[in-house]
Formats: structure tokens, sequence, C-alpha cells
């Protein structure tokens, strides 16, 4: 309740605000952005359309379905930019002697012509023309582009939507052919339109009648054999007596059953011998009988079932090896290989081939067969061939080696707090290590970031980090789990690996050594499992003098045991993960959704004392014991192909047990940031209701002190967020974010003399949480060049907790300039938050 009336202030001040903002928009009515400017006489702009149906038929993906689309408005106002956009495009496309005229585009791609047939003329390296060959193809196609649909601002533009009433009718005969074929089949759609100064709203009305359903189902197999298997699978037919009539139903019926039969060994069956007769006179009204047919081959009386007589494999097919040199020929467990040299282990491999012989045909296992035999990273691809020549029915598997050893290197820009900074990658892999399909692969990365100060909040740091890694991954299961397990389908991966990380910050430096063995895996569903079994690191931190000072005040004044989490340290931990991303969640083409659950039990060989005699002591390292949970969820709503509603909820626990009482400092959870709750600079909100301190700066009086990082065990955060495409690779987003962090011992009041004059609760409790959230909301650009996203955010705080209560609506305080003034009215301005990213936040 408390949390819902927080939204619904939020929601009234931005519509205050927007109505606001509406006043500086005029200009932009008087300049022409509005969709009506730009009709001819007795034209009349199709401004909205809306589709009535009754309760019970959806009509969430109708508007598709509609021919003339209205074009899109900015924050729902009756303007239209991306109509001024291309009607500024057109005048340059029809002006005479303009380069972004067609004139001009055409001139252009007749001197790239001439350029490039010079330059490949002149050449005699193949390599180099072929390059030049490319470029040029490129470079004319963008023109071609151009001079058929326009420049580029009439592209990214929009032709103004001019009313017409033979489109509305189209629109209104698509609706009714879309209704009928969900069952509806005595359907009525009607229309109507009023204009209002020139804009036209067009209204669909759909009266359904009554949904004809499914009353008997017939069978006409005369393969009985088809007939047995179709019966027995009758509880997945997509087709049930009760159920209303569907044309998409009928055609998802016919491609279960084809992939059905096709799994059962009938090689050569096809969709088209499946037909379906609807008879919608029998028995009563508004049902159906409908009649599976499934038609013999010509000239046969059955379909033929597949029974596999051999299956060979070919792992190095297309390699140029001299003519004398015959084919080794071995068989290993029915499968027989035909390889030139013996570098693979034929064990690993059998265990990712599905077919055995006097097995039936399986369209699925021969393409399992392909994914998890690629999933080696061994081939350069997997292809398999069935012949029914001669009587038999023979698998052959091909598959060409890649490269045995590769060099790879990457730079770009990356972020994963604070703000954006370049980095630089190289690596190297050798595949068949020991020709068991291990791989080899070592890492090395340097980056720069920048970084706000864990001790002055005004100031951005550069932070460097640099890591290598040396790892060894087999596609089996390792010690202690080692055995022939027919597990080939799960893709088992053990990767043992050694690392090293420095992190380079004013405040600190960091060295971490990492030890670890995991176990990777997945199911046919795309859902993935990791368990580490082993993950030791040892961990040596070096504080500056200032940043130790704020550690010593922060356990003397809070009882914070952060300054723990920088002693020289040993964290040794078991880690399990498991990923649900059925729907490949990113792709932004459907509804998807994304979950990462992990648990973590640190101190999980704290017996390492006895393994190595006096190895802590010697070398002065604390020991951790904590168990931590963390929970990601997310979701992707599509709403049309230009709109996207994101929605993400956080949750984790860390429990600290031992001597130290704290965790390592890499396991706190922290909010803010441009990836978390964007009104809040990285990690600085939190913990519960318990203030920051305030500004010992007369500039700044009245205001936090947002210098400290503010670690907890407990974490909560959500954000909600609407994305639209606006024009070309320009996007745009409205955002609300909630969080916090709190622990499990309530924090020491503040003794300092700048300390806030009220006390809160770092304490969680389940019935104050919510209450305890900080809300933030805000807008966004995103820059989509397909291969990188560039973002840019704007938060504005709503809802600070950590402020008195009655004070901590605050949306209405913000500023986006001088937020620190000279008003004499204290602690009641706050500033904006620029967030710059690298990706989507979530």
């Amino acid at each position: 309740m408390y949390f819902n009336f927080a939204l619904e202030i939020i929601a009234r001040t931005l519509r205050k605000k927007i109505r606001q903002f509406s006043l500086l928009l005029l200009p932009l009515f008087l300049s022409g952005c509005l969709g009506t400017s730009y009709l001819k006489d007795e034209q009349q702009l199709l401004f909205r359309q809306t589709i009535k149906a009754p309760t019970g038929l959806s009509t969430q993906t109708l508007d598709d379905l509609l021919v003339q689309k209205t074009n899109r408005r900015f924050l729902g106002l009756p303007i239209h930019p991306l109509v001024w956009m291309h009607h500024q495009g057109l005048k340059r496309y029809g002006k005479e002697g303009s380069p972004f005229s067609k004139e001009g585009f055409v001139s252009r791609k007749a001197r790239a012509e001439k350029k490039f047939d010079r330059k490949i003329e002149q050449t005699n390296d193949p390599r180099k023309k072929s390059s030049l060959q490319f470029r040029k193809q490129k470079k004319i196609d963008a023109l071609n582009s151009r001079i058929e649909n326009g420049n580029l601002w009439m592209q990214w533009g929009e032709e103004v939507s001019v009313f017409d009433t033979a489109k509305m009718n189209q629109s209104a005969e698509r609706l009714a052919d879309y209704v009928f074929n969900k069952g509806y089949f005595l359907n009525h759609v009607t229309t109507e339109h009023k204009a209002f100064k020139r804009q036209v709203f067009v209204t669909y009305f759909i009266a359904p009648g009554p949904q004809y359903l499914y009353d008997t189902i017939i069978y006409h197999v005369p393969d009985t054999t088809v007939l047995g298997y179709l019966k027995a699978s009758e509880s997945k037919s997509l087709i049930q007596v009760g159920g209303g009539y569907d044309q998409a139903g009928l055609s998802g019926e016919r491609e279960r059953i084809d992939l059905m039969l096709k799994d059962l060994g009938y090689f050569d069956f096809s969709r088209q011998y499946i037909d379906f007769d609807i008879d919608t006179s029998y028995r009563s009204p508004n049902k159906i009988a409908v009649l599976v047919r499934i038609n013999n081959p010509v000239r046969r009386a059955h379909h033929r079932q597949f029974t596999i007589d051999s299956v060979s494999f070919t792992p190095d097919a297309g390699l140029r090896i001299p003519t004398q040199v015959k084919r080794l020929t071995r068989t290993y467990n029915g499968l027989t290989f035909n390889y030139y040299n013996d570098y693979y282990s034929e064990r690993i491999l059998r265990q990712r081939i599905f077919l055995y012989k006097d097995s039936l045909y399986s369209r699925t296992k021969s393409f399992e067969t392909q994914r998890q035999l690629a999933n080696l990273d061994v081939f350069r691809f997997v292809n398999i061939n069935y012949d029914t020549s001669g009587g038999h029915f023979i698998a052959s598997i091909f598959s060409s080696p890649l490269d045995r050893y590769s060099w790879s290197n990457e730079a770009g820009v990356s972020i994963t707090q604070g703000f954006p900074g370049p980095y630089y990658s190289l690596s190297f892999k050798k595949r068949n290590i020991f020709r068991g399909l291990e791989t080899l692969e070592l890492n090395g990365r340097f980056g720069l970031e920048g970084v706000a100060s864990a001790t002055n909040a005004n100031k951005i740091y550069g932070s460097m980090e640099a890591n290598a890694n040396a790892s060894i991954t087999f596609p089996q299961f390792l010690i202690p789990f080692s055995g022939n397990w027919k597990v080939g389908r799960l893709n088992p991966r053990t990767k043992f690996l050694a690392g090293y990380t420095y992190t380079d910050r004013p405040e600190y430096t960091r060295s971490i050594v990492t030890v670890s063995d995991t176990y990777n895996w997945e199911s046919a569903n795309k859902t993935q499992y990791s368990f580490t079994l082993i993950n030791l690191n040892a961990i040596r931190s070096r504080t500056d003098s200032s940043f130790n000072a704020l550690l010593e005040d922060l356990y003397v004044e809070q009882g914070n045991n952060l300054r723990n989490s920088f002693k020289p340290s040993f964290v040794s931990s078991m880690i399990f993960s498991v990923v649900w991303n059925a729907k490949n969640y990113g792709s932004l083409e459907s509804n998807a959704s994304f979950m990462k659950l992990s648990a973590e039990s640190g101190g999980a060989f704290q017996n390492i004392e006895a393994l190595i005699p006096n190895f802590l002591t010697r070398e002065g390292l604390e020991l951790y014991q904590y168990l931590r949970i963390n929970m990601d969820f997310r979701r992707i709503q599509v709403l049309n192909k230009n709109t996207v509603l994101a929605f993400r909820f956080n949750s984790g626990i860390g429990y600290s047990y031992g001597a130290n009482k704290t965790l390592p400092y890499e396991k706190f959870f922290f909010v803010g940031g441009s990836n978390s709750v964007r009104a809040w600079r990285p990690r600085r909100l939190g913990m519960g209701t318990y203030p920051p301190p305030l500004s010992a700066d007369p500039g700044k009086d009245g205001l936090f002190d947002y210098r400290y990082e503010r670690p907890g065990t407990i974490l909560m955060e959500s954000s909600l967020e609407f994305r639209q495409k606006l024009f070309g690779f320009v996007n745009g987003a409205a955002f609300i974010d909630a969080g916090n962090v709190w622990g499990f011992e309530e924090a020491s009041p503040s003794t300092a003399e700048n300390a806030a004059p009220w006390t809160g609760s770092t304490k969680w409790k389940f019935n104050q949480s919510f209450r305890q959230l900080g809300i933030g909301t805000g807008l966004g650009l995103r820059l989509d060049f397909t291969f990188l996203v560039l973002r840019l955010d704007v938060g504005i705080k709503a809802y600070d907790p950590a402020r008195e209560e009655g004070d901590r609506f605050v949306l209405t305080k913000f500023k986006f300039w001088n937020p620190y003034g000279t008003t004499q009215d204290p602690g009641r301005r706050e500033p904006v938050i620029y967030n710059v990213g690298i990706g989507y936040p979530f």
C-alpha cells in the first residue's frame, strides 16, 4: 500500500512536470512539428485508432493488422517530430544542387564507382583487390538505398499519415479474417471515424459472435502403425474436444505430427501428407467435427520407418592430404571413425553422438548430435548425411577441424560502475591439448574506468584493473565426478582456472590470486548449471591514509566491519548457480524472461591449515566464513515493434560468521549507479533509513555527504523501464528504480560533529523494508549501433528514505543546474544524477 502510494505521488508529480515542460515545447508547435502542417487541402491526419472487442477476445496483437499506421508522437503530445524530420529531408531530396538530393546521390554513386574501379585496376594484389571490391559494393549499396528510399532524414522520419477510408475498410476486413481464423465464423466488424480540426479518430468495433468449438475428432489414417502413434499422443494434441477452433492451432498440430513421426523413424515423411477437413454442420450449432487425414505415399500402402544400419564419423573432412595417404578406420561402441590422424578421443566423441546402429531414425537426435559436437569448439562445421540407396540406411557424420592454435584481441569501452573507460584484451587458445578435446586458454585484460571516489563524492578518479588467467576446459566431468557417464546431452565441462587480478584505485590497491575448479552443464530447455567445487582466493590490499581513516570512522561511529574486508585474507568457497533463459532474453524480438540464482558458502575449506602447515599464520591471512544467496530476475514484454517494457528484480542476502564477522569486500551488496538505482551515485544508497552525515562544506550546507560507499548484507532492488525507438539508431527510455541495502544488526548512532540531526534504522525488518526503499525516476537515451549500445540516463530522486519522516518525497525538489545555490532552506535541494553506460542496464 505504502509503495503504491509512493508510485502514485511520482506519477502525479511527473504529469505536473510534463504539463509545465509542454509550455517549453510551444516553439515546436509554431515551427511545424504538428502533423497537420504537412497536409494538403482536403486531407486529414489519421491521429488515433482504437479496437474495441468484448471481454475475452484479446486485442493485444490486432494493431499489427491495421493497414494504415498513425504517426508516432512525442511524450504522448500531438507533436510529430518524425514527420517534421521526413519533411525536412524531403525538401533537401528535391532541391536542385543539394548533395542530399536524388541527383546528388546519383552523382556521388558515379564518382564512387569511378574511384574504386581505378584503384582496383591499379592493384595486382588479389587480397587487396577483393577488399576493394567488397568496400565498393558496400558503398554502392548505401548510395542505392539513398537513391531509392531517400536521404537519411527521410528514412529516419515518417511520412504524414493521411486518413484513407479505403485503407480503413481494408483494415476492417483484416480484423474480420483474423477473428474468423480464431473460430468466430459469424463475426462482424464495423468502423466509426470522427474528425476534429483535421484530425481523425477511428474506432473498429468487433462483434465476434459465438466461437465454434471442436465437438468430434475423427482420424482417417490407412497406415495402422502411424495411427497407433497418433492415438498414443492424443493428450499432446493441439486439437482437443471442447477447445475453440484456431487456424494457427491446426498449423501447429500439423507441425507437431510431422516432428513426432520424424523422431519415430519416418525419415521421408512430409507435412504435405497431413490434411484437416472441417465440418461446421455436424450435430449441433457452433460445433465442429474435424477429420485428421494422413495420406499414404503414392504407389505405397504405408509409410516407411527407417532403421539405421551403420553410423560413421569423419572428423577431418575437407583436409588437403596427399592422395597416397589413406584414411584409417576404427570402430568404437558401434561408431566407425574414419580419419587420417588419430587426434581425438573416441570415447568423448561417442558421448556426444546419439545415433546408434539398429535404432530408428530421429530428427531430434540428429540435431542434438550436431549441437553437442559444435559445443566442443573443435570443429568448423558438423554435417549429418543419410544415404537410403542400396537398400540400406547409413548415417554419415562429417566435420572439419578448427585451427588448433588461435589468437584473438579486442579493444573497446566497458563499464562496471561509475563511468566508461577503454580496455584491451588478448587471448590465446590451444585446442585438443591432450587429445581428449580439451582447450587451453590464456587471457589477459587491461582496462581503465572512471569511478566515484570512496572518500569524495564529487571527484571522479581513474580506476585501473588488470588480470591474467590460465584455464583448461575438459568436455566431461572430472575428479571427483569422473567416470564414463552418459551425459553428453548435458554438454558437461570441467574447468580448472588460475588467475591474478590487480586493481588500482586512489583509495587502495588490491591483488587477488584465484584458483578454482568449476563444473558446468545445461539441459535441453536452455537451463544452465554451474558448480564451483573449489574457489580459493588470496587477497592483499593496501589502503591510503584517508581511506583507512574512513574505515576506522565507520567502525567507531556505526559499528561497520568493512575495515576487516581490506585486511590480508584467504577466501575459500563453494558456489552453485542456475540460469534460466528459455527464450533467449535480450533478443528484443519476443517476450522473454531471465533468472539467475546463485548460492555460495564461504569458509568451505577452513582445514587448509592442516593441508599446508602454518600457511595462514605465516602469511598473516584472515579467514572468512559466510553464506551468500543472490537472485536476479528480468523480464522483457514486447508491446510492439518500437516499444518494449522491461522489468528487473534483484535481491540477495549475505551472512557472515566466524572470527571477523564480515564478508569479503567483493561479496557485499551495493545499490546506486548506472545499472542499479540511477538517482543515486554508484554504491551510495543505503543502509535502510540511516542517513549519511551532512556535508561540512559551507557551499553545500544542509546536503548529505555522499563520500562513503554504503555496503550491505541484505539487498532489495527493482526497476521498471519503458523503452521506445525514436528514430534511426536513437532510442528513448523512461524508468522507475527502487532499492536499498540493510544489515542484520543495528548500527550505532553517529557521533560526528556534522552528523545528521536524526538517526535511522539499518537493520532489516520485513514489515518496514518496503517503506525504506529509495525510489528514483528519470529519462534516458540509447544510441543503438547493433554492435554497441551507448546509454545516457538522467536520474531524479523521488523518495529518499534517509530523510526525516514527512520530508522523504523529494521529486519536486530536484535541480538540473546549480543545486547548491544560496537558499536558506537547508537540505531541500536534490541534484539530478547523470549516468553513462555501455549496453542496457538489464
